[in-house]
Parts: structure tokens; C-alpha cells; sequence
């Protein structure tokens, strides 16, 4: 089933955030999952991965474009006070029951509630591909020697959009004007809409 926007968070006047454990669910149950259709091999390092889900209603804008999500490594600005880490830890310590996390993806819950199924997935998609597995100088990626887990980092687009995101679910989920793209784009999703109905809860 698709996960929702709380109705409360949709209908409040107010700027609001609400820790969103459904879309972590979500995605290991599909995205990570190797039985299911919506498995997406690039996210296997994710497996490992502590991952903090957010809604907001809260309108965002950036180089005079719409966000609707944003995925981050969660942590203070290096210039916040004493006070102000101690505040953004307890935030996040409120919000999820650690501080311990590897990523935090926040997503607009108004612009979401309204959106087709394949955008849903396209976005939730996306802001995972920023959520990437840290290599060398060589392309090896690099492991924990403490814990052998992987060492986690950001990653950019490959131009506007992740290449994955078209070959997936076709240009119009996403944006990007390269030829690379392009060729993504011309060929077929490689998950359809039927079984985007089927696994979201659509009849």
C-alpha cells in the first residue's frame, strides 16, 4: 500500500514536520527488496542504512524551482552554538528515537497527496539515488573498518535527473536534458503501470 501524508499535517495552517516510519517501510519492502518489482539494485548499500523519513507542508524553493524533496546527511552547521546542536540533536532525537542516523529525506507532503502513483515513486526514488555509497580514488567502495558497514555519502545528478529515474519510469517522471537521458528515456520503463496500481493499492 502507498504510504499517505498524515490529513492533520494536509489541512494545518502551520508549518509542520511528522516523522514518517511508513516510508521507511515502504522502501525496504520494495525499493530494497529483491522479491519485488520495484527492487532497485542501486540501492543495495541501502540495506545498512539508518534512513529518517519526513512529510512537511512546508513550501520550498531553490534557484527559483520547486522542491518537493530533499535527501541530506543530518547534522548541525559547523558554525551552531552549543545550544543550537544540542537543540537540532533533540529535534531529531524527538522525530526518531536516535540521533544515530545515516540520511534524513524530506518530502512535501501537499505536493505528494496529489501526485499519480509513478511520480510518488519517482520521487521517493530519486531521493534515494542521493543517498550513495562512498569510493575511491579507484571506484572502490570504501567500508568501515569498525563495523563493516558502508561508508555512506551524497550524491549529485548525473545531469538534472538520475539516469535510473527515466529508465524506470519513463522522461516524463523526471527532468534532465542530456543525450544520455534522452536514450533512457526512449525506452521502455522498466516497471509498468499496472504493477505501480497493484503494489500502491490501486484496483
Amino acid at each position: 500500500m502507498r504510504p499517505r501524508p498524515p490529513k492533520k499535517l494536509l489541512e494545518s495552517f502551520q508549518t509542520e514536520f511528522a516523522p514518517a516510519p511508513e516510508l521507511d517501510k515502504f522502501v525496504r519492502e520494495n525499493f530494497l527488496n529483491e522479491e519485488s518489482k520495484l527492487y532497485n539494485y542501486a540501492h543495495t548499500h541501502l540495506r545498512k542504512a539508518r534512513i529518517g523519513y519526513l512529510w512537511t507542508n512546508a513550501g520550498n524553493m531553490k534557484q527559483m524551482k520547486t522542491v518537493v524533496g530533499t535527501a541530506e546527511i543530518p547534522k548541525p552547521s559547523p558554525m551552531s552554538s552549543m545550544w543550537q546542536k544540542a537543540r537540532y540533536y533533540y529535534q531529531i532525537r524527538e522525530w526518531f528515537g536516535t540521533t544515530d542516523l545515516d540520511f534524513l529525506i524530506t518530502l512535501d507532503a501537499v505536493y505528494i497527496s496529489k501526485a499519480p502513483n509513478n511520480i510518488f515513486l519517482a520521487i521517493l526514488d530519486h531521493e534515494l539515488y542521493h543517498c550513495g555509497h562512498k569510493r575511491d580514488k579507484f571506484g572502490k567502495k570504501l567500508f568501515s573498518k569498525q563495523t563493516g558497514k558502508p561508508i555512506f555519502g551524497l550524491l549529485g545528478h548525473d545531469v538534472e535527473e538520475f539516469v535510473g529515474i527515466w529508465m524506470r519510469y519513463g522522461p516524463r517522471a523526471g527532468a534532465g536534458d542530456s543525450m544520455k537521458l534522452l536514450i533512457a528515456g526512449k525506452s521502455k520503463p522498466l516497471i509498468g503501470k499496472a504493477d505501480i496500481q497493484k503494489l500502491c493499492g490501486n484496483s
